[in-house]
């Protein structure tokens, strides 16, 4: 069986559920515009430039001038963000803690941006159990960039081959496995718990 000695959990939709749609649930009612919004305005690429590094406030400027009339809502993505973190995704941070307080060495890996990676925390204090974190926005790389799994692996001296990593993202855990690490792709605590005795952490 191999021989896991490290185990990596990402954080959106892994540990915490995360979904930018809810903070304008009730600022644009309308379904339609609200993924309008969300798609050309306060886009995923936006989005993954926080993830990067780029501030928020740097963001804000560029897209109200493009887009003025949708100023205030511009400014509610990190304004509201904590409305988009509504609730740990259940049971896997369960499984985290076990994991610690059996002794197995966690850390965490995550495209996030370094200004709402600290609310995520406060918000949520378990994710100050594991080790430590890498957070895509404080190093300037995201996954699934070969650079940031060398780069978690150098700053954590995993050893690679005895790596696990679970993200909800094929291409990050793609990217992992080509790093030589394992990984799983999550979908559910259920389907985690599965996965994880396979590599004899049932």
């Amino acid at each position: 069986m191999t021989r896991i000695s490290h185990i990596v959990f990402d954080i959106g939709n892994v540990l915490l559920r995360w979904d930018p749609e809810l903070i304008y649930l009730d600022r644009i009612p309308d379904p339609q515009e609200r993924r309008w919004f969300l798609q050309e305005v306060c886009s995923p690429q936006w989005n993954i430039e926080r993830d990067l590094g780029n501030s928020f406030a740097d963001g804000e400027a560029e897209l109200i001038t493009h887009h003025p009339g949708h100023a205030d809502n511009i400014r509610a993505y990190f304004a509201e963000w904590h409305k988009s973190v509504p609730h740990a995704v259940d049971g896997v941070p369960q499984l985290m803690a076990d994991f610690i307080r059996a002794g197995r060495d966690v850390t965490m890996l995550t495209n996030f941006s370094a200004e709402t990676f600290p609310v995520a925390v406060g918000k949520y204090p378990f994710l100050h159990e594991p080790r430590g974190v890498t957070v895509s926005g404080e190093v300037g790389v995201i996954k699934p960039d070969p650079e940031i799994y060398r780069l978690h692996e150098t700053r954590f001296a995993l050893e690679g081959a005895e790596t696990l990593f679970i993200d909800d993202s094929a291409a990050n855990i793609e990217a992992a496995r080509q790093h030589g690490w394992h990984g799983i792709v999550f979908t559910s605590a259920d389907q985690l718990k599965q996965e994880l005795a396979v590599f004899g952490l049932g």
